[in-house]
């Protein structure tokens, strides 16, 4: 199983970290061990003093593909949730200005929170998806597709031009604009529309 992410799939969250906007999906992946499902609480790592939420919808894919066009991208996936791409961010920034990878800010043990899966058939509205998060009670960010820079077919199309796509990979589809630190008591929440699909407490 291959966790792909998107970064800066928002004009809006590019510009909150002074990024350019890209002209073609940035990609980074996570290794399996990032996972953290099931609601299980977030362990703040030793090694940073700002790890910040950037909650983004996840799509799993259903079937293998290589080569995908992305006419046909939408028959590689029919179930979704949110999720949050934890990241080191302080970890990040001294990466960034060496110009190293980001693996250490981005794929640690427990960075990728996934919430439960829907079926798109189950969803009364799938176009646009809209998503949010809470912290502590209080709306930090929300989310609707139709402002992706890249949609979710033009990323499965890109993706698979690279690597082959398999059943059970995921792909985080990027974050809106509101991404920002997280302490220990804090409690995430994530919706996609008004249906709660992830919990996440910080210790």
């Amino acid at each position: 199983m291959k966790i792909f992410c998107v970064g800066r799939n928002y004009s809006e969250h590019a510009k909150e970290l002074n990024n350019a906007v890209p002209t073609e999906p940035v990609i980074f992946m996570k290794p399996a061990t990032a996972l953290l499902k099931d609601n299980a609480p977030f362990y703040y790592p030793d090694f940073s003093k700002a790890i910040h939420y950037e909650c983004e919808l996840v799509v799993k894919i259903n079937k293998n593909g290589k080569h995908i066009q992305e006419k046909f991208a939408s028959k590689y996936y029919d179930e979704i949730t949110v999720g949050i791409d934890f990241t080191a961010r302080d970890v990040q920034n001294k990466l960034k200005e060496k110009g190293l990878p980001w693996e250490l800010a981005k794929g640690f043990d427990g960075s990728a929170v996934v919430g439960e899966f829907v079926s798109l058939e189950s969803l009364s509205a799938t176009n646009p998806l809209l998503f949010g998060l809470e912290k502590n009670g209080s709306k930090v960010q929300q989310g609707n597709s139709s402002d992706m820079i890249f949609s979710i077919e033009k990323i499965i199309a890109f993706v698979s031009s690279y690597f082959t796509l398999q059943k059970g990979d995921l792909i985080y589809t990027g974050t809106p604009a509101g991404v920002s630190e997280v302490v220990i008591g804090d409690t995430l929440e994530g919706y996609l529309f008004d249906k709660k699909l992830l919990q996440c407490n910080i210790k």
